[in-house]
C-alpha cells in the first residue's frame, strides 16, 4: 500500500544571526525523521515544547521547506524549495492550526471564510461554492444559518469546527492537526476529538496529529512518534508505545504527564455539572 504521506531523513536547519558575543551558526530543529502514515490512519507526534513536532508539522503541511531528505505525498515527491506545489498538491494538504481565535479572519463571516478555497481553487459558480459551505457546517455540527455570522459570534469549540470545515471544503486527502484542542475546555475537548473521529471514518481522511496531551493521543492515535530535540527517539503503535515505551526519554515524558482518558474527561464533567445544578438548586 502507497502511503498517503511519507518523511525520508527529514532534516531542518535555522540560521542563529551572531552577536556582539556570538557568531551566527545553523542550529539543526530536525534530524533525520522517517515516517509514513497509511490512508485511513492517524499518526500523532508527541514531544515537549523545542521538540520540533510542529517545525515537522509544517513541512507536512507544505508550509516550510525541508532543508533535507524527502517528502512524499501518495507517492510523489514534494519540494517546495525548487517552486510551488501545483493546486492540485495544495488541495490535497490541508492543516487545522492550535488557535481557533487567531487562525479565522475576524472580518469576514463564516460563510466567505468557507468558500473562499473554492473561489481560489475551483470553477463552482457562487450558488454552487454556498451549497457546499452549508453542506460542510452541518457535518462539523453547525448549522446554515450560522452561513452569515462573524467568528466572533462563536465559542472557541464552534470556532474550531469552522476551521476544520474550511480545512475539508476542497476534500484533501490529508489533515495536519497542529495542537487543535489544546486551546478549549476539557468537555468541548471531546466533542472535537469525536468530531475528528467521525469525520475521519466519512471521509477516509489520513491525520498527522501534533500534541503534548498523552490523554488526546491514546484516545486519537493509531501511531505514535516521540520527538526529543529534533530526533524520533521512538515509533509505533499506539499500543506498544503506551504499554511498553522502551526510550528514556519517553519513559520520563510518560513519567511527568498525567494521564487520562475522554471517558475520564466526561466523568469529571458530568461531575462538575452536577455539583453546579446541585448549589443552583439550593
Amino acid at each position: 500500500m502507497t502511503p498517503v504521506v511519507e518523511g525520508r531523513a527529514i532534516t531542518r536547519d535555522y540560521h542563529v544571526p551572531g552577536s556582539l558575543f556570538a557568531r551566527s551558526r545553523e542550529v539543526r530543529a530536525l534530524k533525520g525523521i522517517d515516517f509514513r502514515v497509511d490512508k485511513g490512519k492517524t499518526l500523532a507526534i508527541v514531544g515537549e515544547s523545542g521538540s520540533g513536532k510542529s517545525t515537522l508539522a509544517r513541512i507536512v503541511a507544505l508550509i516550510d521547506a525541508p532543508t533535507g531528505g524527502e517528502l512524499l505525498i501518495e507517492g510523489s515527491v514534494v519540494d517546495i524549495r525548487r517552486g510551488r506545489p501545483t493546486t492540485e498538491m495544495r488541495a490535497k494538504v490541508q492543516m487545522v492550526f492550535q488557535n481557533p481565535y487567531g487562525s479565522l479572519n475576524p472580518r469576514q463571516k463564516v460563510g466567505d471564510v468557507l468558500m473562499e478555497p473554492l473561489v481560489i481553487n475551483t470553477g463552482l459558480s457562487a450558488a454552487e461554492r454556498r451549497e457546499r459551505a452549508e453542506a460542510m457546517l452541518r457535518k462539523v455540527g453547525l448549522q446554515p444559518e450560522h452561513f452569515g455570522r462573524y467568528p466572533h459570534m462563536f465559542s472557541g469549540g464552534q470556532r474550531q469546527r469552522i476551521a476544520i470545515a474550511r480545512a475539508l471544503m476542497l476534500n484533501p486527502s490529508l489533515l495536519v492537526l497542529d495542537e487543535p484542542v489544546s486551546a478549549l475546555d476539557l468537555s468541548v475537548q471531546a466533542q472535537v476529538l469525536n468530531l475528528l473521529r467521525d469525520l475521519q471514518d466519512e471521509f477516509d481522511l489520513t491525520y498527522v496529529f501534533v500534541s503534548h496531551d498523552l490523554s488526546v493521543v491514546r484516545y486519537i492515535a493509531d501511531e505514535v512518534m516521540v520527538i526529543s530535540k529534533g530526533e524520533a527517539v521512538e515509533q509505533g503503535t499506539r499500543e506498544a508505545v503506551f504499554a511498553n515505551p522502551t526510550h528514556p526519554y519517553t519513559r520520563q515524558l510518560f513519567a511527568a504527564t498525567p494521564v487520562t482518558s475522554v471517558a475520564a474527561i466526561r466523568a469529571r464533567v458530568a461531575q462538575r455539572n452536577a455539583l453546579r445544578a446541585a448549589q443552583g438548586a439550593r
